[in-house]
């Protein structure tokens, strides 16, 4: 296997430091719904570890929730509610999201609020070390200290601070210099430490809970190319720092990020499809298909028309898939799956090659139609499918509700609906959006005319 590491710039031979991989994954701010642009990240994570799993690897991962933050405390002030009442909510929901799309629960989930004397322990053994001082309630990590700073994002100091928007902060030593231990404000959330009441800064919850549960040193750390800096940059100095220059982690990988209209997806922009609405459409697999079909370091770009063609592509896996196919076959298809297996194999030990992956599966499910059209039984070939398929997260199972290909019949439908409505006929214009609605199908009408969604 070879994987492409951020940190090296170019793919290296995968070789973990021992039987089990420990993974650790940047996971979510939980105060609001989950977006399709989280769905990237986690998706493409979660076949990295089913990967090494099918490949013989015991992995242990990590996925942190940042449950202490400030758009956390933001919103719970501005809603009125706690902060830990707001985050268990949009844990809660987040959980949801990710069991409906076939992500595998990380073994452990530690929150950043439950995690306090872990983070001021290393606090304090970096101030102890000289690379962090307190200025009051504040501790801040000294980057001059650190040599290689800026060694993952390949930046110097001197670049960081032209290409960046640096507030005047007459108690920083340097103007980088980044925040581990924020005063307490009112109305905030803190705990007690030796710098006073106060809270975690963001960066610092990652170095401890990864410390904590994986160790010094970690194979893989994964996130979003939008994390790599300041935050994992800044996780790096301060890991290494206390742990005295132990790697912090062997191989970095970051995922491409989602765009609309080419801008990153974000809950800030506000151009944002959440997992739950792109769900009311479209079927699990189609939204995993859709990610995998693309290289996983490259940015992908929404569209309906790229996701119809994926719902389309996976209802394609299914039929290849059915059981009700084999009845009254002949027994042996003459089919060998081995060199679909090894193709397989080969694009997904080439830095996790999902768009090649799933070339190879439809490749198969083309040729097992037609040992099924041919009057053959293709269960063996049937079953290497849905192996393969699997390593991928797909489940291959019918939605409850298929509709592909029945869009044009909606819009003829909805166009029937807007003539009736202008030749005054609302009761007949009604029974259709009834009629709909029984088929779980909804419709808004706006100022740009009427719009549909499917809930499953």
């Amino acid at each position: 296997m070879r994987v492409y590491s951020t940190l090296s710039g170019h793919k290296e031979e995968f070789v973990p430091q021992g039987d089990e991989v420990t993974m650790y994954v940047c996971g979510v701010n939980p105060y609001s719904d989950a977006h399709i642009g989280h769905a990237m990240s986690y998706i493409f994570f979660d076949v990295v570890r089913r990967y090494l799993e099918f490949r013989g690897y015991r992995v242990r991962h990590v996925q942190n929730i940042t449950d202490i933050e400030d758009n956390i405390i933001d919103t719970a002030n501005r809603l009125g509610v706690s902060v830990p009442e707001l985050t268990q909510k949009y844990t809660i929901r987040y959980d949801e999201d990710m069991e409906a799309l076939n992500i595998l629960s990380a073994h452990v989930y530690p929150r950043a609020m439950g995690e306090i004397e872990k983070i001021i322990e290393v606090v304090n053994g970096l101030v102890d070390k000289g690379f962090a001082y307190a200025v009051g309630g504040n501790v801040y990590f000294r980057v001059r200290n650190v040599s290689d700073y800026g060694k993952l994002s390949r930046r110097t100091l001197d670049s960081m601070m032209a290409g960046a928007r640096i507030e005047a902060e007459e108690e920083k030593e340097h103007p980088m210099d980044f925040v581990l231990w924020k005063e307490a404000k009112p109305g905030e959330p803190s705990w007690d430490s030796p710098w006073g009441k106060g809270r975690p800064g963001w960066h610092i919850e990652c170095s401890a809970m990864s410390l904590k549960y994986l160790g010094d040193t970690i194979d893989i750390h994964g996130g979003g190319q939008d994390l790599v800096f300041p935050h994992h940059e800044n996780e790096i100095a301060q890991s290494e720092s206390f742990t005295g220059k132990k790697p912090f982690a062997k191989y970095w990988l970051h995922n491409g990020l989602l765009q609309m209209d080419e801008e990153k997806m974000s809950k800030s922009l506000g151009n944002l499809i959440t997992i739950r609405e792109a769900l009311e459409i479209y079927s699990p697999d189609a939204i995993r298909i859709f990610i995998l079909s693309s290289y996983y370091r490259r940015p992908l770009s929404y569209s309906d028309e790229a996701l119809e063609a994926a719902e389309r592509g996976a209802e394609r896996l299914r039929q290849a898939a059915s059981d009700e196919r084999t009845a009254g076959k002949t027994p042996g298809d003459g089919l060998d799956t081995e060199p679909y297996r090894q193709r397989f194999i080969e694009a997904m030990d080439d830095d996790f090659g999902t768009a090649q992956a799933i070339a190879t599966l439809f490749d198969l499910a083309r040729e097992i139609n037609r040992a099924y059209e041919a009057g053959y039984d293709a269960s063996g070939a049937r079953d290497t499918l849905r192996e393969m398929a699997g390593v991928l997260g797909l489940t291959l199972e019918t939605p409850e509700t298929p509709f592909v290909g029945a869009e044009p019949f909606i819009e003829l439908l909805i166009s029937t609906r807007v003539r009736l409505r202008e030749a005054k006929q609302y009761q007949l214009a009604d029974e259709i959006r009834d009629r709909l609605a029984e088929l779980n199908i909804t419709l808004e009408d706006t100022p740009q005319g009427t719009v549909w969604k499917q809930k499953r």
